[in-house]
């Protein structure tokens, strides 16, 4: 063991000096490792809160609220009230915290790309090969995620869709009720125009509480779209966005269609994680002005069946 200790450490020395995390300021910012991996969370979660990211991070709660009141009289991070429980702050990136995480994403890869420029291709995917190897030794053993299932609307449940879209991206997003008006619309026609041979709608449940949704509904003869995937933020993590879109994607194979589009915005980094796990690729970037913001950027995503 002794010696298994050492080499571990000797290889976390030698990685650490590789990547350049032990200096005071990372990626030539003016933040450290710990802000840098802060914000890293925040834009990849949807309204998390303090006490999640500390417990996920391991960090002293009194360090992390030290780190947040900077960022925040920095104007890069902002808090608001959860509707749900008002003893609840719930964090987000500002316009100007986007533009500077977007900054260090960029930096990352560029550093990345450059340590790995001169490896052969062999020699990269070697390292992929272990890397994957320390994750899956390092890694606690997966929670069951057969605690939930899915099931058609009830009645209630698209009311129930249209309402949290409208709570959540107000919260999240600073969406004002255009968003919710567009939510209410889509789920009206989907009612309206209802194809069951080649249009559905799944709402996931979780110890008898509704926690999810997605529409799949046709866009021409071959294509269908993917639209209101949504998972409450207490039940992230368990695998729900995950089955919701693999559901999509099985029932339009089996309908005929030969591709699924999806419509989504640049900031919704959960999601858009999620998509490109599912295969699907963007293939579209458009700014616009919509919802009571001037700075989004809208994206359409592709999945050949």
């Amino acid at each position: 063991m002794r010696e298994v200790v050492e080499r571990i450490r000797r290889f976390n020395r030698f990685y650490t000096e590789h990547i350049g995390v032990v200096t005071e300021h990372l990626l030539r910012s003016n933040f450290s490792l710990t802000e840098v991996r802060i914000l890293y969370e925040i834009a990849h979660r949807d309204s998390p809160t303090a006490a999640t990211i500390a417990a996920d991070l391991r960090l002293d709660r009194g360090y992390m609220s030290r780190i947040l009141q900077r960022l925040q009289r920095q104007k890069i991070i902002e808090r608001t009230t959860s509707r749900e429980d008002a003893r609840v702050s719930l964090l987000s990136l500002t316009a100007k915290g986007r533009r500077v995480f977007r900054t260090l994403d960029t930096r990352a890869n560029e550093e990345v790309a450059e340590l790995l420029r001169e490896a052969p291709v062999a020699d990269q995917q070697r390292l992929l090969g272990a890397m994957r190897v320390i994750e899956e030794v390092l890694s606690p053993p997966p929670e069951s995620k057969a605690s939930f299932l899915l099931r058609d609307p009830h009645p209630g449940d698209l009311g129930w869709v249209v309402y949290r879209h409208g709570v959540l991206y107000a919260d999240a997003y600073r969406y004002d009720e255009r968003f919710e008006a567009l939510v209410a619309k889509i789920v009206g026609e989907f009612v309206e125009h209802l194809d069951a041979q080649r249009e559905r709608c799944w709402i996931a449940e979780k110890d008898g509480e509704v926690v999810g949704s997605v529409f799949l509904v046709r866009y021409t003869e071959s294509m269908a779209k993917l639209r209101l995937l949504y998972v409450e933020p207490r039940a992230r993590g368990l695998g729900i966005g995950e089955r919701l879109i693999s559901e999509c994607v099985r029932f339009a194979r089996q309908a005929g269609y030969q591709k699924i589009a999806l419509w989504t915005q640049s900031e919704l980094h959960a999601a858009r994680h999620l998509y490109g796990k599912a295969g699907f690729v963007l293939v579209k970037e458009e700014p616009h002005k919509s919802f009571g913001r001037d700075d989004l950027v809208a994206e359409t995503w592709e999945l050949t069946l």
